[in-house]
This record gives structure tokens, C-alpha cells and sequence, in this order.
């Protein structure tokens, strides 16, 4: 599965921007559609997760502002960010987690960066 996110750029604190993550295969085959995001000198860190039978994770610091949606019409998943603030600076990434008899296997895509900051 190739992943090719867009969407990343500078905003606003307070503003918003959409993330978009297109799949090469349907989204509706992979188990786990995810981003995450990595801040300068930290770790990656899981900011969403969309499950193929619809169960959402969020993580406690982008509750009530993140939301992720999967469009099997378009094999594309995406991240709304609104409210955003300057510690959401980061690149993220989308992630693709599919299990096939037994093995797990994770994809992943080459990363966005979303700067906030006035």
C-alpha cells in the first residue's frame, strides 16, 4: 500500500487546515488508517486512528479538535485539525496497518509538515 499525504503548511494558532492521505488500494482492505505526528527532537506519537469497522482513537491532546474520516469512495483518509495550536507543530504521517492471515503489516506515507504559528 503507497500512502501520499497533502494538505500541511503555516497557520494561524486557532486556525485550521485538512490533511489528506490517498491510498493506492482501497482503504476498505486495510484494518488501521492512522496519523501520527513527530515534533522536532521528540517521538512519534499516534494523534488518530480510524478502524475498517469504524471505532475511533484520539489522543487526549487533540480531543473536541481532530477529527479523522475514512472515504472509501476515494481511498482517501483525513485529518481535520481546527483550533490548532503551536504545540500541534509537527509532521504527520499517515499510517496503514493491515492483518492477512496471521501477519500484521504497517505502511507508511512520507509525511507532512503542519507549522503553527504567528
Amino acid at each position: 500500500v503507497q500512502l501520499v499525504e497533502s494538505g500541511g503548511g503555516l497557520v494561524q494558532p486557532g486556525g485550521y487546515l485538512r490533511l489528506s492521505c490517498a491510498a493506492s488500494e482501497s482503504v476498505s482492505s486495510i484494518n488501521v488508517l492512522g496519523w501520527y505526528r513527530q515534533a522536532a527532537g521528540k517521538q512519534r506519537e499516534l494523534v488518530a486512528q480510524i478502524t475498517s469497522g469504524g471505532s475511533e482513537y484520539y489522543a487526549d491532546s487533540v480531543k473536541g479538535r481532530f477529527t479523522i474520516v475514512r472515504d472509501s469512495a476515494k481511498n482517501t483518509v483525513y485529518l481535520q485539525m481546527n483550533s490548532l495550536k503551536p504545540e500541534d507543530t509537527a509532521v504527520y504521517y499517515c499510517n496503514a496497518v493491515r492483518f492477512r492471515l496471521g501477519k500484521k503489516s504497517d505502511y507508511w506515507g512520507q509525511g507532512t509538515l503542519v507549522t503553527v504559528s504567528s
